[in-house]
């Protein structure tokens, strides 16, 4: 491996330092590091910094300094052209992230030398069709979520999966989850926990008005459509709580797994039952994602 992308969260505390220091650590190994334009300006590196998505093209592995937030941004740019992630955790919990920052250089050296698998994840992938037109998809890791404003007033809309209508809901939402997003906002919504590597999604519904609404599992290859039937009120469409759209009255946002699959670079032999009591224990009951 001769040239590594790095995307951070430059808002972390003395995360210029650190990426200085990695870049340093890199070149003196004949590693190539590429920042994208804003890192490279923090760093005194203008010149060499390019966008994103182009930084994202050239690299063997993608870098990620951050919390869950960062890494669910980076999967979604990295998984259409198959670059492998790399999570390093700045953060508080970083449940999907491989390494704590004590531990970094003692993992970019089974990084460097090949001591490391690659995992991949389902994702999914959301299209809204507003009178007979339909948006560009957008792609996320973790959930699909429609949910109301701000206002305390409930929404109304029908649940169909593959076609056929599961139920009408009047709920603070509906959230649409890939089995690595179990740990997030559909845990939080009393959804059940998955192991990553199973290939399903989970759909559950928000604060429903009905005591016998509850999670439903289905085949990963099933299309969830979602049918807006309330009148009043805001609604939107987000991606992994990042990216998505307002929503109005008529709207069908249909829901399906993604045509690519997110990778991760794993360098230990933890489990997902290690992470989750050691995560869960350190959220000490708060949202694990």
């Amino acid at each position: 491996m001769n040239t590594i992308g790095l995307l951070s969260n430059l808002a972390k505390e003395k995360i210029i330092h650190l990426v200085s220091e990695i870049d340093t650590w890199l070149d003196n190994r004949g590693v190539t590091l590429l920042l994208d334009d804003e890192t490279a300006r923090q760093v005194d590196r203008p010149a060499s910094g390019c966008t994103r998505l182009d930084l994202v093209r050239q690299v063997q592995c993608l870098m990620v300094l951050g919390g869950d937030g960062t890494l669910l941004h980076s999967a979604r740019l990295a998984a259409p052209l198959g670059v492998p992630v790399f999570g390093v955790n700045l953060g508080h919990l970083g449940f999907l992230t491989e390494v704590d920052k004590p531990r970094l250089y003692e993992a970019m050296v089974c990084l460097l030398t090949g001591q490391y698998t690659i995992e991949e994840r389902m994702m999914l992938q959301a299209r809204v069709v507003r009178g007979g037109q339909a948006y560009e998809p957008i792609i996320g890791l973790n959930d699909a979520v429609i949910t109301k404003g701000g206002f305390a007033r409930l929404i109304v809309f029908d649940t169909l999966v593959d076609g056929q209508l599961f139920s009408t809901y009047h709920a603070d939402g509906v959230i649409i989850s890939t089995p690595t997003g179990s740990t997030a906002y559909s845990l939080s919504a009393g959804g059940p926990l998955v192991v990553p590597k199973l290939e399903l999604m989970l759909v559950t519904p928000i604060c429903p008005h009905a005591l016998w609404a509850r999670p439903l599992v289905i085949a990963a290859d099933s299309e969830v459509q979602v049918f807006l039937r309330s009148k009043q009120g805001e609604m939107m469409l987000t991606m992994d709580g990042q990216h998505g759209m307002r929503l109005q009255y008529g709207d069908l946002v249909n829901v399906c797994k993604a045509p690519h699959r997110a990778k991760f670079i794993k360098l230990n032999n933890r489990t997902f039952f290690d992470i989750l009591k050691e995560k869960l224990r350190e959220g000490d009951g708060a949202n694990v994602s």
